[in-house]
């Protein structure tokens, strides 16, 4: 397992941006299919963006074209660029990583978590 800490976490006016960033822990950050989901009040645990350790990225439609992902494994922190932002993205961010490669991004699927970071959007 690797060690995750989150932060950029923030309030923000809707149509604004923040950066979210994950530092990893380990030796082997480079390997590790690297995530972030978000969690509202009520609401399970989303699936929002992901990035595999060749660079592939897939990101959920309700974010698609607003956010990124990237990762920089000299650093081994992986990022989260969040433009337009809306009140529907306010949540709780979390950061998750997993060794192994997975098409259905469940938060089952990710072994380590970060505590995670509130994001709030206001209208």
């Amino acid at each position: 397992q690797v060690h995750l800490v989150e932060s950029g976490g923030g309030l923000v006016q809707a149509g604004g941006s923040l950066r979210l960033s994950c530092a990893a822990s380990g030796r082997t950050f480079d390997t590790y299919l690297m995530g972030w989901f978000r969690q509202a009040p009520g609401n399970e645990r989303d699936f929002v963006a992901a990035m595999t350790r060749t660079g592939s990225t897939h990101i959920t439609d309700s974010v698609k074209g607003r956010f990124t992902i990237s990762r920089d494994n000299a650093k081994d922190t992986v990022y989260l660029q969040m433009n337009s932002l809306k009140p529907g993205d306010t949540a709780v961010y979390y950061c998750a990583a997993s060794p192994y490669y997975t098409d259905t991004y469940r938060a089952a699927d990710f072994g380590s978590w970060g505590q995670g970071t509130q994001v709030t959007v206001s209208s």
